[in-house]
């Protein structure tokens, strides 16, 4: 895919464990180590309905990327929607960021993919980066039903 992504694998569920709780914790999503494992099995076991990528070095990643599939009748086909998107804050602001999500963006489009969403928080102080990356926003509000 490219040297900054790595799609991740089950070897890497320990990895990923410790940045998905450090992203739960910036984001005060309350949820426990069994659920994160639950969530993060079958998408690292090859899951169709999404994927998770390590961000830099694959042996010492700097962040993760997780996206989900769907299908637009809108956007005429798949499309994906970044699920979670986090890199450590001692190497935020230098562009990984940005270089993950345009080699996301160039793979899933090769991959058949329409679009690529994301959900955002007014304020978000990564917007400048979505925006970069040609995140736009949609006159409308995602709204959450959950079981």
């Amino acid at each position: 895919m490219s040297q900054i992504l790595h799609l991740a694998g089950p070897d890497d569920l320990e990895r990923l464990l410790v940045m998905v709780e450090a992203y739960h914790a910036e984001e005060g999503i309350d949820v426990d180590a069994a659920h994160r494992t639950a969530a993060l099995l079958p998408l690292l076991e090859g899951s169709p309905h999404g994927a998770v990528w390590l961000i830099g070095p694959r042996m010492s990643p700097v962040g993760y990327v997780a996206a989900s599939f769907g299908w637009s009748i809108e956007l005429g086909g798949m499309d994906g929607f970044v699920d979670e998107l986090w890199i450590r804050e001692k190497v935020r602001g230098r562009g990984m960021g940005a270089e993950a999500l345009t080699a996301l963006q160039r793979a899933l489009a090769d991959a058949g993919v329409k679009a690529l969403h994301l959900e955002m928080a007014e304020g978000n102080r990564a917007e400048r980066l979505y925006r970069r990356a040609g995140f736009r926003r949609r006159p409308f509000a995602l709204m959450t039903w959950v079981a």
